[in-house]
């Protein structure tokens, strides 16, 4: 089956789309990242964890699903021979933690992207809205790449750590000839997010972070933070790290981009088995970013590419992944990562018949 996977990170730099021929292997058959123009990136931050007005989100929502068909003709592959889309949308907020909300605890999530205007502008049926069943089933609703990390990096004699560095850093910790249950994954700290809220749109190849100087104090201040020595299952957003975290510690470049690798490597070293490190997502184009990986870590540290997976594309073939087996009717959430009562089917279908 073809199947189509779209996503826009928590750096809303623009959508990710990979489309995939899934049978008893996965095969890429095409990927590309789409860059938001300006405004539309602007007008997303701009109601990401942030004071705004329902009809802001609500425009902004059929907008999206505008956008992210578009993002999918410009692949090139005809439409007519994808035969589903996994899209997961733009986050707009994440709160996986159960909070005090008019006399309740509740957890939640918002991504945006209308599933049924990417229907129907491409045709082709559309499932979305991958994380809140997790939620409902008690879960954080994050992460869900561990699903797809099981997989494609599973070995039967090396311990490995798949990491993606996105907006987010997170890993899935994947023991040698492990079984599902075993899987253990959780969102490591900031990744991207916080560095390009202070060199945008992005550093490229560390080089302000490189030339800049580490504030150690400050770093240790906020290394103390007790989520990075916290348990998994744990999540994180840019509700912890935007542009309120940015303005309140004072942080620069080169602090930010300290914080990010010493709060990956304080994850991973917490898994002393681990051989390889495999690493995806924006955070592995970075030079500098993975020459401290390299420096901080002992387990050899690589990226997805080796293994025939484009680091800007694992993302999206997660969605496209998960929504194959949403098709199926099994489930796509792996509870030892995400911290659910159970295994449960993800994401809302939009049908055209």
């Amino acid at each position: 089956m073809r199947v189509a996977g779209l996503i826009s990170g928590t750096s809303a730099d623009g959508i990710d789309v990979a489309v995939v021929d899934i049978t008893d292997s996965i095969e890429v058959v095409a990927s590309k990242t789409i860059p938001y123009d300006q405004e539309v990136r602007e007008a997303i931050l701009s109601v990401s964890n942030a004071a705004t007005h329902t009809a802001t989100i609500a425009r902004l929502n059929f907008l999206l699903g505008e956008v992210f068909a578009e993002a999918l003709r410009k692949t090139g592959v005809p439409l007519e021979t994808i035969q589903l889309i996994g899209c997961h949308g733009q986050t707009i907020f994440h709160e996986g933690e159960p909070t005090e909300f008019l006399g309740r605890k509740i957890a939640s999530t918002m991504q945006i992207g209308e599933a049924a205007v990417i229907a129907e502008r491409t045709g082709i049926e559309t499932i979305a809205d991958f994380r809140t069943a997790d939620i409902a089933a008690g879960g954080k609703g994050a992460p869900l790449v561990p699903f797809l990390d099981y997989q494609l990096f599973r070995h039967a004699e090396l311990a490995r750590v798949a990491l993606n560095i996105g907006g987010i850093a997170n890993v899935t910790v994947i023991p040698a000839n492990a079984r599902p249950e075993e899987v253990i994954a959780f969102d490591t700290g900031p990744g991207n997010m916080v560095m390009d809220a202070l060199a945008p749109p992005f550093d490229r190849d560390g080089e302000r972070a490189r030339a800049g100087r580490v504030n150690e104090a400050l770093l240790r201040q906020l290394l103390a933070d007790p989520y990075y020595h916290r348990d998994p299952p744990k999540s994180c957003g840019r509700e912890q790290y935007g542009a309120e975290f940015v303005r309140e510690t004072g942080i620069d470049v080169a602090t930010a981009m300290e914080l990010t690798v010493r709060s990956i490597a304080l994850a991973i070293e917490r898994h002393p088995a681990t051989r390889e490190v495999i690493v995806s997502g924006g955070g592995a184009h970075n030079s500098y970013l993975m020459e401290r990986l390299r420096a901080l870590l002992q387990p050899r540290v690589t990226t997805s590419a080796e293994f025939g997976i484009d680091v800007d594309a694992k993302e999206a073939i997660l969605f496209a992944v998960l929504a194959y087996e949403t098709y199926q009717q099994r489930a796509g959430n792996l509870p030892s990562a995400t911290g659910a009562r159970k295994a449960v089917i993800l994401g809302k279908i939009s049908r055209l018949r």
